[in-house]
């Protein structure tokens, strides 16, 4: 199966310094793909090249089978979506959310004026929001709701890959684990890709079947969570499951899943 994306042989500088070496992924369609790794080991780099933000110094990504440039047209850019860690990042606070929606639908989208109120609860309920939320603003909402608001204000564009960087970082668990699950849904729901980006390995195995482990800006290792979570080759992959939290129950350590 030809993947949706697929990055062969990626090298990328940031000023002098090369921060991404030589890169090869492959993502298959509607599935969930996991990249951890811990601070600066270039997860978040991975994904501003993958969005056209950072260029590529060698090696190309291909998208839909045609190679794709840094300088994208309206189409790919509406293709590729990002969630962030911070909400606010993608929210006016000014604006409110059914507004913010609305705006989106009708400029990339030519959603007709009728169509817009249904279309816009249609999103809402897409991540579990009631319609109440449509006249809110940003700053009145929880934590989970503004990230439930930035994946719907994702998704009003008809992405094919939404990419999210540490999009649950933030959050308690119980709220961590909600999104974790309405991202499972939207693949199943929507046959959304998703590039799921975090140092949590956790919520990475909780989402994820296949993991990608990067340091130093290369992959160092890839398989599926539970074989990465009992066998860990590489030295970062061992660092990351050594550091995830443990209780010690009589006398014996257990990881908190």
């Amino acid at each position: 199966m030809t993947p949706l994306l697929s990055i062969q042989a990626l090298c990328a500088h940031y000023q002098q310094s090369l921060v991404l070496k030589h890169i090869n992924i492959d993502l298959p369609a509607a599935t969930i793909t996991g990249v951890v790794g811990s601070s600066g080991s270039g997860k978040t780099t991975l994904a501003r090249v993958i969005t056209g933000e950072i260029p590529l110094s060698s090696g190309r990504i291909v998208w839909h089978g045609n190679v794709l440039h840094q300088f994208r047209d309206r189409e790919q850019l509406r293709q590729i979506q990002t969630v962030y860690q911070d909400p606010y990042i993608s929210l006016n606070p000014r604006i409110s959310i059914g507004k913010m929606l609305a705006e989106l639908l009708t400029f990339i989208r030519g959603v007709k004026n009728k169509e817009l109120s249904s279309e816009v609860e249609r999103l809402l309920n897409q991540v579990h929001l009631s319609k109440d939320f449509i006249s809110a603003l940003p700053g009145q909402l929880s934590g989970g709701q503004r990230q439930r608001v930035a994946i719907a204000r994702a998704l009003a564009v008809n992405p094919h890959l939404l990419i999210a960087d540490e999009p649950t970082s933030s959050l308690d668990v119980t709220i961590r684990t909600s999104i974790l699950d309405l991202f499972k849904e939207l693949r199943d729901a929507l046959g959304l890709t998703i590039l799921f980006i975090s140092h949590d390995l956790l919520a990475v195995r909780y989402v994820c079947n296949d993991i990608i482990v990067m340091d130093h800006g290369e992959i160092v290792e890839r398989n599926s969570a539970e074989h990465l979570f009992k066998f860990p080759a590489s030295r970062a992959c061992k660092n990351l499951v050594d550091s995830i939290p443990r209780l010690t129950i009589n006398g014996l350590k257990q990881t908190t899943d």
